[in-house]
């Protein structure tokens, strides 16, 4: 995958956590350098600040299937998934996959009034019944990478009446996912979509927007932002809009240009790129005597290693960035890293 120019990595780094957080490619650093100096000299521009929020918006609807005016934006997954939670009425029920990541667990389980079952993620689809209200579940484990069978998810969803939310935080950047076909997708931008943390979104699907309450909406949500700022917002817009949290507007300028390059390499691509390099990792650790993660319904980018947790801190110091989670070894393949970057990894374990 030809990125030449496009990335500052230190050479001596092999950087393979971006399940924690992407590297920022140069155009996205040069847009906050400029934005930043137009911030200190009184140069600011709204009206540009503005565009570029519009197109990581229209960037990331092209990205996951979706029209642009089915997009919200904010800054926290949290605060998205908040939102659905205490829209739920008291005594529902909702389907969550064990050891899920908290953002997306914690707005259920902090409601007492709502009933919360937690499976086996190859059980979620399984788990859903007449009495159930929503599924909220991770497209790609964040501790593992295994893959989620989102068809199976959507499919017994719909037979039970319950609609289905998706965190596709470790997923949307390389994993071809479409928004279109599921009520409601929230995903952090800074991990696979490269840009800074404080750029989310959340789509809805037209029709999933009723029950939903625009509590976290400010003047930003209205349908005019700059004729109906003051006092009660009178009309909220009338797209998925209306769910927008204001933006932090300086991350938006970088995650703009970080979304144009994903968009111009493409998904496809960067996904078979992604992949080929966490197989040729995976193959490396069975020659070794280690026994990866399986990676559930499909193959995954990341990969986990029972066991080797500990050995992250080594590796940092042997210039390879990895993280530990839930004991395992966490190693994360992306679009700038390479087979050398595998190697490497694999060469520090076997000493």
């Amino acid at each position: 995958m030809d990125i030449t120019g496009e990335f500052a990595l230190d050479a001596g780094i092999s950087y393979l956590n971006t399940a924690s957080s992407g590297i920022g490619p140069l155009r996205s650093v040069e847009a906050l350098r400029t934005a930043v100096a137009a911030w200190s000299d009184g140069t600011d521009n709204w009206v540009r600040d503005e565009r570029a929020l519009d197109a990581a918006r229209a960037a990331y609807a092209r990205l996951t299937g979706v029209a642009a005016d089915r997009v919200a934006v904010g800054s926290s997954v949290t605060t998205h998934v908040g939102m659905i939670a205490a829209a739920l009425p008291a005594g529902a029920e909702v389907v969550l996959a064990d050891g899920d990541f908290s953002s997306l667990v914690n707005p259920f389980a902090s409601r007492a009034d709502v009933t919360v079952r937690t499976v086996p993620l190859e059980g979620v689809a399984d788990a859903v019944r007449p009495a159930t209200d929503l599924v909220a579940v991770s497209a790609v484990q964040s501790a593992d990478g295994r893959v989620a069978d989102l068809a199976a998810v959507r499919e017994a969803a719909a037979r039970h009446g319950a609609r289905v939310l998706v965190d596709a935080t470790q997923a949307v950047g390389w994993l071809p996912l479409r928004a279109d076909g599921l009520d409601y997708v929230v995903c952090g931008g800074y991990k696979w979509l490269l840009a800074p943390r404080g750029v989310s979104f959340l789509t809805v699907r037209e029709g999933a927007e009723d029950g939903l309450s625009a509590q976290f909406a400010g003047w930003y949500a209205a349908e005019d932002p700059w004729g109906d700022c003051y006092g009660p917002v009178a009309h909220l817009a009338r797209s998925a809009r209306r769910f927008d949290v204001m933006p932090p507007l300086l991350p938006y300028l970088a995650g703009a240009a970080s979304l144009a390059l994903v968009e111009e390499l493409g998904v496809d691509a960067i996904g078979a790129h992604d992949v080929a390099l966490a197989e040729r990792f995976r193959a490396g650790l069975l020659r070794l005597g280690h026994k990866p993660v399986p990676s559930g319904a499909a193959a995954s980018a990341i990969v986990a290693v029972p066991g080797l947790g500990d050995a992250a801190e080594r590796l940092a110091a042997a210039g390879i960035r990895v993280s530990a989670r839930a004991g395992n070894l966490r190693a994360a393949f992306h679009l700038y890293n390479t087979e050398a970057d595998v190697d490497r990894l694999l060469r520090v374990l076997a000493s």
